[in-house]
Parts: C-alpha cells; structure tokens; sequence
C-alpha cells in the first residue's frame, strides 16, 4: 500500500465517495466500462484543480523510475500531438482522439490517482447550479442509456466537495490562478 501524505486525505476520501457511487448506479444500469474506442481515456479532458494535479504528479512518483520516464515521454509527444502539430484551435480539441499518456495495455498506469472527471465519466449524470436549470448529461455512447429509464446520478455534492478541497489545496500551498490542463500538461510540468 502507498503512504498517501496527510494533506490528500480529504481528496483521496472525496475520490472513494465518488468511485462508490460511479459503482453503484453503474450497477444499476448494467453498465461496466470496457474501454471502447470512444471511452475518457482518448478523449481529451481538461482538469481544473491544482489538489487533482498535485496528487497526480505525486502518483506518478510512486511508479518504478523506468515507468515513470515512459509516461513523461508519451505526455511529451501527447503535448506535442495536441498542441503544437495539430495547429487547433480550442474548439477543435474535443475531436482528437489521442490515447492518454497514463493508457498502458487500455488501463489506467495511476487508476487510484486518476482525477474526478476521469472518475466520473461514462454515466448520463446532472448538476445543480444554483440559478439554472438542472445541467444532465447523456452519458457515453457504449452504454446507450437514451433507451434507458435515467437513474439519479448527481455530480453535484462531488463537485461541491472538490471546491472546498481545492481552497484548502491553494491556502495550505499559495497556488493561485487558474488552471486548465489536460492530464499530460500536468506531468510533464512536473
């Protein structure tokens, strides 16, 4: 088992709170994910907390050093790929389809370290922002729930949750800013 350091405890229950409930409306439905080609892992994701970066990085570190150099160089050329060959715009981000740097024989290298949208991906959900109206997503393709009676999947208690971790995160390390990073931005930051 890796020691996982105080500071990460909240993000690391946040995280178990939320793979349980994934399991359990998963469940519900039938669904299990089977990495097809059009799953979280190649599609491209950018994450929004420095605490999510930060345990990230830090998982990295727990993988043997050889490994680790493996996953650098695939964020390298994945940065690479995206940014600089394709010449895309922002909005033309969403339609590639680059494995990510963390894939290794279609799972994830730091499944336990992997960030909340990752986490959530794949089942229809909703989200309550206060003045609007009810956010739902369709969930991903390979489940076909648009035939299906929507199960309750509210992302919102999560996110709510991930805000407070990630003020905590900023006070306790003087991070501030925004930030917008696909996951190989993250790692090759390091």
């Amino acid at each position: 088992m890796t020691y996982i350091p105080e500071h990460f405890s909240t993000l690391v229950q946040l995280y178990h709170d939320m793979d349980n409930a994934w399991n359990q409306v998963a469940r519900q439905y039938g669904f299990q994910c089977n990495g097809c080609e059009d799953n979280c892992c190649r599609s491209l994701f950018f994450h929004h907390t420095y605490a999510e970066a930060s345990f990230l990085q830090f998982g990295l570190e727990t993988l043997p050093r050889k490994d680790q150099k493996h996953v650098l160089t695939l964020s390298q050329d994945y940065c690479r790929q995206i940014f600089f060959e394709t010449g895309s715009t922002h909005n033309q981000f969403a339609s590639q389809k680059i494995p990510c740097p963390l894939l290794k024989t279609d799972r994830c290298s730091l499944y336990n370290f992997r960030p909340m949208i990752c986490r959530l991906h794949g089942l229809p959900h909703e989200l309550h922002k206060p003045g609007f109206n009810v956010i739902k997503g369709p969930g991903c393709d390979a489940g076909k729930f648009d035939s299906r009676a929507y199960i309750s999947f509210d992302r919102t208690p999560f996110y709510k949750q991930m805000a407070a971790i990630e003020i905590n995160f900023r006070q306790l390390t003087g991070k501030t800013g925004r930030i917008k990073k696909t996951i190989a931005q993250i790692l090759v930051d390091l």
